[in-house]
């Protein structure tokens, strides 16, 4: 009779450990597709350039031309854009490191509830800098009548198109960084009420 419970107790806990690395599997991938997210975002911002020659008078029949660059340095939300998302992705490549490794130098769940901060700081730091690029970025497709600001995408098209794209994948990083704070959320309330 006591080697039926022994065998009970042995079923249990490997269904147990059977799921939860499917957890760990799944919250280790998802960081790794913010990383990469990030981290594309912050290389398609940072080699953004775009140079156009544009005819800006005509003398007789020559015309004056001047050669324009646009770069993400020119713009303040732009070079924040760049910094957070490297800091983000930097971020995200040591806790995928840790996640690693980190099992074996855990000190009572230190590292779940420190990780679950700084996923919260990261993703509300990411966000900053995408609403602030966001912004800028409307501006340079729209313009601002009233700040009688010009619209410069119809002029340095592509520019414009590799910023929106650098835009989209830094929202998909923030979108999977979410969810993987959930999961550490979700994860460290569960390791409280054990």
């Amino acid at each position: 009779m006591a080697s039926e419970n022994a065998e009970k107790v042995d079923l249990s806990l490997n269904t147990v450990s059977d799921t939860k690395p499917k957890k760990e599997w799944i919250n280790l991938s998802l960081r790794v597709l913010s990383f990469f997210a990030t981290a594309s975002a912050t290389l398609i911002m940072a080699l953004n350039k775009q140079t156009k020659t544009l005819v800006v008078a005509t003398i007789g029949t020559t015309p004056l031309t001047i050669t324009l660059t646009a770069k993400f340095l020119h713009t303040p939300a732009f070079i924040f854009f760049v910094i957070v998302n490297g800091i983000v992705s930097l971020y995200n490549l040591v806790v995928i490191a840790m996640d690693i490794l980190g099992p074996h130098y855990d000190y009572k769940g230190l590292r779940l509830g420190l990780t679950a901060i700084l996923d919260v700081m990261a993703m509300a730091l990411a966000a900053s800098g995408d609403g602030a690029a966001t912004f800028m970025a409307e501006v340079g497709r729209n313009g601002n009548s009233h700040a009688k600001w010009e619209k410069i995408c119809d002029k340095f098209e592509a520019y414009c198109n590799r910023s929106g794209v650098a835009l989209a994948t830094s929202f998909l990083g923030i979108i999977l960084l979410l969810v993987v704070t959930v999961m550490s959320i979700t994860k460290l309330s569960k390791l409280n009420r054990i």
